[in-house]
């Protein structure tokens, strides 16, 4: 049978959600604890590839399992097991054809920023520290070119190039409460770093060291050296993740 699991989990002490040989992913302590509760060696697929430090508040998981065990079973006894950085929220069966990746139908992912120049414990490796005084509004008036569909290859990685690399953003927000900004992206799908360098480029933006009107001249680049930097992975997370 095919089991569907949402988990949440802190990025900070993990070298990104794939099983890794010399390092720790999310992905391996999710396969020994489910061995623990099941009695199976289990490959789980995941919705999504985390960089290192990436967190996710929603993050699902699929497997196979010839283990009938009650899905709240599994959920108590996985987070029994599991270290504090990372919890099982649902479990359930779903149809043989569900697949956490491929079934996938869309994704909102949130980047934090700690707008101060005084560090804050709290928001340590959970909030980019930024100093620079951010005026929300603007980036929002600046980011609106990238809704809708678009060949977003200026957006990507140079190790995450593919075919194709056009995608459709439904949403972009950017909103401020006292210090914290927070960026909101909803789409079909992201590119490797995608997220991340358009935060990048917007904190350029926000330096004056790009005009307002950029992003449109980036996308019709179709080239990662038109775009900003690449911020930071300890702001960026994983907020939702849609299926049909």
């Amino acid at each position: 049978m095919t089991k569907k699991l949402t988990i949440a989990f802190l990025g900070t002490n993990y070298h990104g959600f794939e099983r890794q040989k010399n390092a720790v992913g999310v992905q391996n302590i999710i396969e020994d604890t489910l061995f623990k509760i099941l009695g199976e060696k289990i490959s789980v697929d995941g919705c999504s590839r985390t960089d290192k430090g990436v967190h996710a508040r929603e993050f699902v998981l699929s497997f196979q399992t010839e283990n009938s065990i009650d899905d709240n079973r599994i959920i108590t006894g996985m987070n029994h097991f599991l270290p504090p950085d990372i919890s099982v929220k649902n479990a359930e069966t779903v149809p043989d054809d569900f697949h956490a990746r491929y079934s996938c139908t869309g994704k909102e992912y949130e980047y934090l920023i700690y707008n101060s120049r005084n560090r804050n414990p709290f928001y340590e490796n959970l909030a980019l520290l930024y100093g620079v005084k951010i005026d929300e509004k603007i980036l929002q008036e600046a980011v609106m070119p990238l809704i809708g569909e678009h060949d977003f290859r200026s957006f990507c990685g140079q190790n995450g190039i593919r075919e194709n690399t056009t995608r459709t953003i439904n949403d972009i927000k950017i909103k401020r409460k006292e210090d914290l900004v927070s960026i909101i992206v909803s789409g079909d799908g992201f590119l490797y770093n995608m997220i991340r360098i358009i935060v990048g480029t917007l904190l350029e933006i926000n330096e004056g060291k790009r005009k307002l009107e950029c992003m449109s001249e980036i996308l019709a680049a179709h080239d990662r050296k038109a775009a900003g930097r690449t911020a930071p992975a300890e702001g960026l997370y994983l907020n939702r993740v849609y299926y049909d």
